[in-house]
């Protein structure tokens, strides 16, 4: 059995149902700590972070990633228990394996074999991991970043392993992400019987001819590295339960995925006016998750293309599509910031799964990564 293969499946029989960390930043930083790094402990809540440093001169490599994962949902439609690491059809099953135990095991691999090569290596090398990415997202790398920008302590690169991939390890990276702004609308009418609605007052009535604007609304075009911002309502909640009243409340949900040719402010200010405008009586409130950000392809990028290039003979399309992921906490420090992790079909669904040649190759190319910076 292959290191990186021993290492993912161990780090997958951890529970660790966001924002749990189950001791796998612990694992890590046990046999990071044999190879020279530094571990220290920045926990925030709930919510366990680890910064493992090796070295104090610049430049500084940065490994991103989250011991976290989404909850496995009903257990029978797993075809095997989803934190008991199963080998079948030449892929490794359990959850957490795409998104993103695995890309964590062939980053502590890569280094190892790396230092083990180039004990005396230029520069620096780190581990950012958190337990709160897939949760609210707030107790975590954020908050890491804040205290390495206190105290001067300045990442240049920062390779975040994501599932980026389409259909083979490497295919894609992703040197950018819209930002991500949700609302919560609440509409208040007047509650009443449906046969007299002239003393009631219809909150769904009145708010249709908003919302119908709201998702009409072309609020910008887009640019050659991000598609239109768009709003997608995910949900709305209404009435008694009884189909003979009116109810007296409103409630919508929506999130808009924004380019950087706007801003949350000014999409805040349009949305406000529309719904004012329709004379609405409601309340809002906002949830920014991130803001979009975009790396103009240097070091960094050049450095991934050439190892998958070296690894896999496949030139990876650079893209910004997809949600949100920790870059967004870390490219506003003024980071080169790249995602380059396994292929994402299977992320967040039951029988979660990554190839076991995928493994070995994201551990060469984390390597090559490595020599191509650092030696």
């Amino acid at each position: 059995m292959s290191a990186t293969l021993e290492l993912a499946k161990e780090l997958i029989r951890q529970p660790s149902v966001t924002p749990l960390d189950c001791g796998c930043q612990s694992l890590i930083g046990e046999r990071l700590r044999a190879c020279g790094f530094q571990a220290e402990v920045m926990n925030f809540g709930e919510v366990s972070n680890v910064w493992l440093r090796r070295g104090s001169q610049a430049p500084l490599l940065v490994f991103a990633g989250h011991t976290d994962v989404v909850p496995p949902g009903p257990e029978a439609r797993w075809s095997s228990p989803p934190f008991e690491p199963v080998i079948r059809d030449g892929c490794l099953f359990g959850r957490g394996a795409a998104d993103m135990k695995s890309s964590i095991a062939a980053m502590t691999v890569a280094c190892e074999n790396f230092i083990r090569a180039h004990p005396d290596h230029a520069g620096s090398i780190a581990l950012l991991l958190t337990s709160d990415e897939e949760g609210p997202a707030v107790d975590g790398t954020v908050k890491v970043i804040e205290c390495l920008q206190a105290r001067d302590e300045v990442i240049d690169w920062c390779l975040v392993g994501e599932p980026s991939s389409l259909n083979t390890a490497g295919d894609t990276m992703k040197i950018g992400r819209r930002g991500s702004l949700s609302a919560t609308l609440k509409v208040m009418g007047i509650q009443g019987h449906v046969a007299y609605p002239k003393i009631a007052r219809n909150p769904i009535h009145e708010c249709a001819p908003a919302l119908a604007e709201l998702v009409a609304t072309r609020w910008d075009s887009g640019n050659e590295h991000f598609p239109a911002t768009s709003l997608q309502v995910s949900n709305i909640q209404a009435g008694t339960g009884a189909a003979n009243v009116i109810p007296g409340e409103l409630g919508v949900e929506f999130n808009l995925r924004f380019s950087t040719e706007t801003t949350a402010d000014e999409i805040r200010s349009r949305i406000r006016e529309i719904l004012d405008r329709h004379a609405l009586d409601y309340t809002l409130e906002w949830h920014l998750s991130g803001n979009p950000f975009y790396c103009e392809p240097g070091e960094l990028v050049e450095a991934c293309v050439q190892a998958i290039e070296d690894t896999i003979q496949v030139r990876p399309e650079l893209s910004t599509s997809g949600g949100t992921s920790d870059g967004r906490f870390i490219a506003p420090t003024g980071a080169q910031v790249a995602e380059l992790g396994p292929v994402n079909a299977s992320i967040h669904k039951a029988d979660e799964h990554i190839g076991l040649d995928e493994l070995e190759q994201l551990t060469t190319i984390y390597e090559r990564v490595l020599q191509k910076l650092l030696v």
